[in-house]
């Protein structure tokens, strides 16, 4: 493969260098999956082979628990599916995420050998499975699915001894990669990609990987100079350097050395207090206990969400925040958790003057601690310029989008269907800010009277924060 190379990574093993100098945004390499399956909590929702979330899918009429688009995309996944089908069927039930992809993994191996393509840089064998390392409870999880497989397994196929079907769960344990549906908004499936998996970690990475058009996309956050080690971030920086590491060493199983990790970079910000105002400063005491409020807080918040009841979520944030905010800084993780969640439930709930403000204290909160380039500050600033747009504040509302523009043309590139509905964002709320600058009172006016004739739909359910984008390497539940 073109722009890299296999080396020894000093202290982690394996690792992939830059054969070439690299600039934000560049596409250092794209993969297809080996095989990708829809999780189990999503098999009626999400299309089997294009990954899209439909209102209406088409169920295969032989195995029931398939479900397509439409008949392109089902005979699109027949190659994957046809012996799944049989084996689900045979079978009397669905197997569960993992189980169903070590099968369609094994039935392409048996395919097609251990080279499925001419750019692949390792074989599935040479991939590390972790197996000694796990925990007890861990190792029963997999000799559970193990047992599942083994009566799943149909007797027509090839054969495989424990130690090979062992070994493929360990490794979509430690190397599964999350899929997410079209637009990139939501995770719907796991999958293993072989050249990924050579990706070392680092929480203040080079590079960050996307899913676009069925294809991962490892690519450029910045300079990249030539020899220099690609990484990406398998955990989410917003997290405390002790969290992180906790982390990685239950799910990837090695202590990470970077800097920022070993020097507790912005973990102060992260659990800080308010900075001196008027030569007044809070204790450590009261930052403690703000933050040990704000934690319960965030626990109750959790639930009533779970439950549905947005209002009661509404409430507890408000009289978090309003007990809270005056303690802890902008920066503090607790608090931009309450602030995210504010402000996704109140667009959902069309408070929108409030979700725009919420959404902007979020966003400058994350730009002290990511990285310029990241992805989840992309995310978040588009929300915000959204928020602020259905608030009737464009200009504010302009910059956000443009902010969240720029940041995604790196991380996710032009061609990205996300980027795209930027880009029209962008071009909108441009020609409406024209139009704010000749005349607020018309613009205002023709606002009123466009959302009259087509009222504004109901936003997305709120999710946790937990679902979003930010986790790219599947979790093991």
């Amino acid at each position: 493969m073109e722009n890299v190379a296999i080396f020894d990574s000093p202290g982690k093993g394996r690792g992939l260098k830059a054969t070439k100098e690299f600039w934000g945004g560049d596409v250092i390499f794209a993969e297809p999956s080996v095989a990708a399956v829809v999780f189990d909590s999503l098999l009626e929702r999400i299309c089997h082979s294009c990954f899209r979330q439909q209102d209406k899918l088409q169920r295969c009429g032989q195995c029931k628990v398939a479900h397509y688009c439409d008949r392109t995309c089902q005979r699109a996944g027949w190659a994957e599916h046809k012996q799944e089908c049989g084996a689900i069927k045979a079978y009397g039930k669905t197997p569960n995420e993992n189980i169903r992809l070590a099968a369609r993994i094994m039935w392409r191996l048996d395919k097609e050998g251990s080279i499925m393509s001419d750019a692949q840089l390792i074989t599935l064998d040479e991939l590390e499975d972790h197996i000694p390392d796990m925990q007890e409870d861990d190792l029963k999880d997999l000799k559970v699915d193990i047992h599942n497989f083994l009566d799943y397994w149909p007797r027509t196929s090839k054969q495989h001894n424990i130690d090979n079907i062992s070994h493929i769960f360990g490794v979509i344990n430690c190397n599964g990669f999350t899929v997410s549906d079209q637009r990139g908004l939501q995770a719907v499936g796991v999958g293993l990609f072989l050249n990924l998996c050579l990706v070392n970690h680092n929480c203040w990475p080079n590079c960050t990987v996307i899913l676009n058009h069925g294809k991962i996309e490892l690519r450029s956050l910045g300079k990249i100079e030539e020899g220099e080690e690609l990484t990406v971030a398998y955990v989410d920086f917003l997290n405390l350097s002790e969290e992180r590491q906790r982390q990685l060493r239950t799910q990837y199983f090695f202590d990470c050395t970077c800097e920022h990790c070993k020097n507790r970079i912005k973990d102060d910000l992260k659990l800080g207090g308010v900075a001196e105002v008027d030569g007044v400063k809070p204790t450590e005491e009261q930052v403690k206990e703000a933050t040990d409020y704000c934690f319960q807080m965030l626990e109750k918040m959790e639930s009533a969400r779970l439950n549905g009841d947005y209002h009661q979520v509404v409430k507890i944030c408000k009289e978090c925040i309003e007990k809270t905010e005056p303690v802890l800084a902008d920066t503090h993780i607790y608090q931009l958790r309450m602030w995210s969640t504010l402000s996704e439930v109140q667009a959902y709930l069309q408070f929108f003057t409030d979700a725009a403000d919420y959404s902007r204290k979020m966003v400058e909160g994350y730009m002290k601690l990511y990285p310029p380039n990241n992805a989840a500050l992309g995310m978040a600033s588009m929300r915000a310029g959204v928020s602020h747009w259905q608030a009737g504040e464009i200009e504010i509302g302009h910059g956000m989008v443009c902010r969240a523009y720029g940041i995604l043309m790196v991380t996710h590139g032009p061609t990205h269907p996300i980027t795209k509905d930027l880009e029209a964002m962008r071009m909108q709320t441009e020609m409406e800010l024209r139009m704010f600058k000749q005349n607020e009172y018309v613009y205002h006016s023709m606002r009123e009277a466009a959302l009259k004739n087509k009222p504004m739909a109901m936003m997305h359910e709120p999710r946790s924060v937990d679902e979003g984008i930010k986790n790219l390497f599947h979790r093991r539940k």
